[in-house]
């Protein structure tokens, strides 16, 4: 018997950096889930056209080989897999690579409000919201990590992206929403 399904795993990242009175100060979204929110593919379509059209490696999504491993870990009883509840950010601008396991430069690292939502079926899609919050100083921030523990652990998904500036100090707060379908 062979099966002939074939899993596709896609990402959304919604970035917001509000001023202490609450008004949006910056927002990015990227990704490729139709979710509704308008996100911006790290490449255009002439750019992925090209790609396929050369057989040059595309990036579709930002989901690491050991995120990956640590998913299929999930459909088996055997196998202990930490949830990935915590969101890191940082200020590294290396392109997202599958094989990487940590942020460039990661700089923060909060615990996420996980749910699953619907997509496009019920439940499909894994999402995670961080606000991080109360730090000092001023950073640029460019990319964002989805993490299974509070410090090291597997990192399943890592983005990059123009620099949100955040001004700590003035009480400026980053929030974060990942989402992860699975279709």
């Amino acid at each position: 018997m062979q099966f002939n399904e074939k899993i596709k795993i896609t990402h959304g990242i919604d970035l917001i950096v509000r001023r202490k009175d609450g008004s949006i100060k910056a927002e990015r979204h990227y990704g490729d889930i139709k979710d509704g929110v308008k996100r911006k593919i790290k490449d255009g379509f002439f750019t992925r056209l090209y790609k396929r059209l050369t057989k040059k490696c595309i990036m579709i999504d930002g989901i690491t080989n050991a995120g990956k491993a640590a998913m299929a870990g999930l459909d088996l009883a055997d196998i202990t897999v930490n949830a990935f509840d915590w969101l890191a950010i940082g200020t590294g601008t290396t392109g997202f690579l599958a094989t990487q396991t940590t942020l460039i430069t990661e700089t923060h690292r909060e615990a996420g409000t996980g749910t699953r939502v619907m997509t496009t079926v019920a439940n499909d899609t894994a999402q995670l919201v961080a606000t991080f919050s109360g730090y000092a100083g001023t950073e640029a921030i460019t990319e964002i990590g989805k993490f299974n523990a509070a410090s090291g652990g597997d990192m399943q998904m890592r983005q990059t992206f123009a620099a949100l500036n955040v001004d700590w100090d003035q009480g400026d707060v980053f929030e974060a929403t990942v989402k992860v379908q699975y279709s």
